[in-house]
C-alpha cells in the first residue's frame, strides 16, 4: 500500500496539481471565478451563471451559442497550459527529452480542466434542465455543441504545436545531443540550477500509456530554457490572437451575427489578463509585488490625467463645451436656479398641465375623477418584467381606465424600463402606430436578456477598446457598456424606447400621456437628480424651507440645472440606464458640469419612488383637493412588503465580522422600505382622506426560490413572475383599486 500511494504521489500528474496550490496561487484565482460564477456564488443577484450556463448568440440559447462558448473554453483552457507551462518547466528539466514537450505536459496537466469540465457540464445539465425548462434531447444538443466547439479548438491547437515542436527540435536538436557545446554556448553559472526541481516517477505519454519519468535524460535547466523559450512567442499568439477577436467584436458589437456570446467574451479577457498575471510573474519573480504596485501607480496616473476615465456619459447631452460654458455644480448656484420664483413658476405649469388632463378625459360638469399616480421598484428584468405584467393586466380588465387617469409614474432602475414601456406601447396605440396593445409579443419582449449585451461589451470595449466612438445626432461620443445595454433594451422593445425626452414632452404637457420622472443618485453628495420632459423645480426641496436663506436643496431638476447642454435631447433609453446604473454592472455617468455631477441607481436613494411621488401630491394638493375624487398611490413592487429581508442571526465567526460592515448594503432595502411605511402614514392627511395606497407584490409560487435581481430571467423565472398576478392578495387588491376607477 505505501508504494503505491507512493507511486500515485510522484504520478507527474498530481505533481503538477500539487505544484499549483504551492506554487502561483493567483493562476487558481480564475478558474476559482470562473466556478464560483456558473455554480451561483458569485455575483448571484447579477445573473452571472447564465453567462456560461445559458450563453445567447442572437438573441438564444441555441447549439451555436453552446458551439462558440465551448470554443472559448478551450482558448482559456490552452492559455492556462502555455502560461504555466513557461513557468514551471525550469522545475522539469527532463521534459525537454520528449518530442513535444508542451503537448505531454497539457495532457499531465489536465487534472483541473477536467474536473471542471465535468462539475460545469452537471452542473449546465441541471440548470437547462431545472431553470430553462429545456427538454432532454436540446441539452443533448445544447451539450453536443459545446463539446464539439471545444474539441475543434483543441484539434486546431495541438496540430498548430505540434508544428512547433518540430521547429524547435530542429533549431536546438544538435545542441542538445552534443553536451560537449554547452559549455561554450552557455556559460556556466551556479545560481542557473533549480533545487525545486519537480520530482516524478512517472507521466502520461503523448500515446496516452504511464511511462517511467527515469527513462528521460535531464537536460541542464539552461539548455532546457533554451528550447523552450520559444514557446513565449506562443503566450504572445494567443493574448494577440484573444486580443483581436474582443476588439473586432467590439467593432462590430452592434452587427448581430458577428456578437459572440457573453460568456466567450469574459472567457477570452481571463485568457488576456491570465497571459499579462503570467508575464508579470516570469518576468520579474521576486520584483513582482513591487511591479504590481508600479502597474497599479501608473494606472492611477493615467486615470488622474484623464488619460483613461471609466465613467460613461449622457447620450445625447452636449459635452463640446468649455468649462466656463457648463454649469457649476455648487450650493450657491443651486441655490440661485432653484429659487422660490421658479418653484412657484414651475408647479404653475404642472397644475396648468394636470387642467388639461381633467379637461381630456372628463366632463367637468360631471363628478370629479380618480386620479393614479404609480411608483414601481427597482430590481433589475425581475421588475422590469413585473411591473409591464402588472400594468399591462389591470389596465386590460379595467377597459384602459388605469392609463387614462393616471399622471404621473416614477421609481427606480428595472421597475421604470417596465413602466416606459407600457406607457410608450400606449402612446404608440392611441396614435394608431400599433393594434393590439395587450400581445404577449410585448411581455416576451421586456423579459428578453440585456446581461449579454452588457458583459460583451464590458469585454470587447470597456476592457479593450476604451476609444471606440460612435456618433449620434451632432455629437461624437465614447460607446462603452452603458451605450450597449441601452441599444439592446431599444432593439427588444421593436425600437419604442429610441427617443429623447422631447419625443414625448408636448403629449405630456397636453395630458395626453401620463408624466414620467426618472430619477438617479448624485455620487458626488447624495442629492437626488429627477428628469422629465416637464419642468420639476417644485419637487427640488421641502417646501417649509423654500423662504429660508439656506434652505436643504436635495434634488436637482435635470433641464433646468442643464438648460444650455441640450438637455431634452437626451435619449429616453439613457434616462432609464441611468436610473438603473447598478454600481460596476453599469459605469458611473459623469454630466457636463464643474466639477462633473457623477450619477448611479436611484435605488441608492429611494428604491421604491415614494419620496418623489409623496412629495409630488404635497406640492399639488390644493388642485387635487378641488379637482379629484380619489388619489390612488399604485405601487408595484418586485419584493414583499412584509418580508424585504430575512432575519439573520450572528452564529459564525464570519458574520459577527462581516455583519458590522456590512449591515447598510445587505439591509438597504428593508431600511427604505420600512422608512417609506412610516411616510405613508402621514401622507394621506394632506388630502382629507382621498389619498388610497394599493400595493401590488411579485409572490413568488415557492418563497425559497425568488427569481433573481440581474438583468437575466430564466424561463422558469418568467414563468413564476407571470403568474404571480393571480395571487390571492394581488387579485382582491386590484379588485379594490378598480372600483375607485370606475
Amino acid at each position: 500500500m505505501k508504494n503505491v500511494l507512493k507511486s500515485i504521489y510522484f504520478f507527474l500528474p498530481i505533481q503538477l496539481l500539487l505544484l499549483h496550490f504551492r506554487k502561483y496561487l493567483l493562476l487558481l484565482i480564475f478558474w476559482i471565478i470562473l466556478y464560483l460564477t456558473f455554480s451561483g456564488n458569485l455575483a448571484p443577484h447579477f445573473g452571472a451563471s447564465s453567462l456560461l450556463l445559458a450563453p445567447e448568440y442572437l438573441g438564444a440559447l441555441s447549439f451555436t451559442s453552446m458551439f462558440l462558448l465551448g470554443g472559448a473554453l478551450c482558448v482559456f483552457i490552452m492559455m492556462w497550459h502555455i502560461t504555466t507551462f513557461i513557468i514551471h518547466s525550469k522545475r522539469m528539466p527532463y521534459m525537454g527529452a520528449t518530442r513535444q514537450a508542451f503537448i505531454v505536459y497539457c495532457i499531465n496537466n489536465s487534472i483541473i480542466p477536467i474536473v471542471f469540465l465535468i462539475i460545469y457540464s452537471i452542473t449546465s445539465v441541471r440548470f437547462l434542465r431545472h431553470d430553462e425548462n429545456s427538454s432532454i434531447s436540446h441539452i443533448l444538443l445544447l451539450q453536443l455543441g459545446f463539446y464539439l466547439g471545444l474539441a475543434l479548438v483543441t484539434f486546431l491547437t495541438f496540430i498548430y504545436f505540434f508544428s512547433v515542436s518540430r521547429n524547435l527540435f530542429k533549431l536546438v536538436l544538435s545542441k542538445i545531443t552534443n553536451p560537449a557545446r554547452i559549455r561554450n554556448i552557455i556559460p556556466y553559472d551556479s545560481l542557473d540550477y533549480e533545487i525545486d526541481i519537480l520530482q516524478s516517477e512517472s507521466y502520461i505519454s503523448l500515446n496516452l500509456k504511464i511511462e517511467k519519468s527515469t527513462d528521460l535524460e535531464t537536460y541542464h535547466p539552461r539548455v532546457m530554457n533554451t528550447v523552450l523559450r520559444r514557446h513565449h512567442r506562443n503566450v504572445i499568439f494567443g493574448t494577440f490572437i484573444c486580443y483581436l477577436i474582443l476588439l473586432l467584436a467590439g467593432f462590430f458589437i452592434e452587427k448581430p451575427l458577428l456578437r459572440i456570446p457573453a460568456g466567450c467574451g469574459f472567457l477570452l479577457m481571463f485568457s488576456i489578463i491570465m497571459g499579462f498575471v503570467a508575464a508579470v510573474k516570469y518576468f520579474l519573480k521576486s520584483w513582482e509585488a513591487i511591479g504590481w504596485v508600479i502597474i497599479i501607480l501608473v494606472l492611477s496616473l493615467l486615470v488622474e490625467n484623464k488619460v483613461f476615465d471609466f465613467r460613461s456619459i449622457a447620450y445625447g447631452l452636449n459635452y463640446t463645451q468649455t468649462d466656463n460654458e457648463k454649469p457649476e455644480y455648487s450650493y450657491n448656484n443651486l441655490h440661485e436656479i432653484f429659487n422660490p420664483n421658479k418653484y412657484n413658476e414651475d408647479k404653475n405649469t404642472e397644475e396648468k398641465r394636470l387642467q388639461n388632463w381633467k379637461n381630456k378625459y372628463w366632463d367637468s360638469n360631471l363628478s370629479k375623477p380618480p386620479l393614479v399616480v404609480i411608483t414601481v421598484t427597482g430590481g433589475g428584468s425581475r421588475s422590469a418584467f413585473w411591473t409591464f405584467r402588472t400594468l399591462q393586466y389591470i389596465d386590460s380588465i379595467s377597459n384602459g381606465n388605469l392609463f387614462k387617469n393616471t399622471v404621473m409614474i416614477t421609481g427606480a432602475s428595472g421597475g421604470m424600463i417596465g413602466a416606459t414601456y407600457w406607457r410608450n406601447l400606449k402612446d404608440a396605440y392611441l396614435q394608431g402606430k400599433i393594434k393590439d396593445i395587450y400581445k404577449p409579443a410585448y411581455q416576451e419582449n421586456i423579459g428578453k436578456d440585456l446581461l449579454n449585451a452588457i458583459i460583451i461589451s464590458l469585454a470587447s470595449i470597456d476592457m479593450v477598446s476604451p476609444i471606440n466612438r460612435i456618433k449620434l445626432g451632432k455629437y461624437n461620443y465614447v460607446r462603452d457598456r452603458g451605450y450597449a445595454m441601452e441599444q439592446e433594451m431599444i432593439n427588444n422593445t421593436d425600437g419604442i424606447l429610441d427617443n429623447n425626452l422631447d419625443f414625448y414632452k408636448n403629449r405630456e404637457e397636453k395630458g395626453e400621456i401620463p408624466q414620467i420622472i426618472f430619477a438617479s443618485t448624485v455620487v458626488n453628495d447624495g442629492r437626488k437628480l429627477i428628469i422629465s420632459g416637464q419642468p420639476l423645480s417644485y419637487l427640488t426641496q421641502p417646501e417649509y424651507s423654500l423662504y429660508k436663506k439656506y434652505p436643504p436643496i436635495d434634488c436637482i431638476d435635470f433641464a433646468t440645472f442643464f438648460k444650455n447642454q441640450n438637455p431634452y435631447n437626451l435619449r429616453i433609453a439613457t434616462a432609464l440606464r441611468m436610473n438603473a446604473t447598478f454600481p460596476y454592472v453599469l459605469p458611473v455617468v459623469k454630466l457636463p458640469s464643474v466639477p462633473n455631477i457623477n450619477v448611479m441607481d436611484a435605488g441608492l436613494r429611494d428604491n421604491f419612488g415614494t419620496e418623489v411621488a409623496n412629495r409630488y401630491l404635497f406640492v399639488l394638493r390644493n388642485w387635487l383637493e378641488k379637482n379629484v375624487r380619489d388619489v390612488i398611490f399604485l405601487e408595484i413592487r418586485d419584493t414583499r412588503e412584509n418580508g424585504v429581508c430575512t432575519s439573520a442571526d450572528e452564529t459564525t465567526l464570519n458574520d459577527m465580522i462581516t455583519d458590522p460592515l456590512f449591515v447598510i448594503q445587505n439591509k438597504w432595502e428593508a431600511f427604505q422600505s420600512y422608512n417609506n411605511s412610516m411616510i405613508k402614514d402621514f401622507s394621506p392627511s394632506f388630502l382629507n382622506g382621498k389619498l388610497h395606497y394599493f400595493t401590488i407584490q411579485y409572490m413568488p409560487k415557492d418563497k425559497k426560490k425568488v427569481a433573481s435581481l440581474n438583468f437575466h430571467l430564466t424561463q422558469k423565472e418568467k414563468n413564476d413572475i407571470y403568474q404571480s398576478i393571480y395571487n390571492q392578495d394581488n387579485q382582491e387588491t386590484i379588485k379594490s383599486c378598480l372600483q375607485l376607477l370606475q
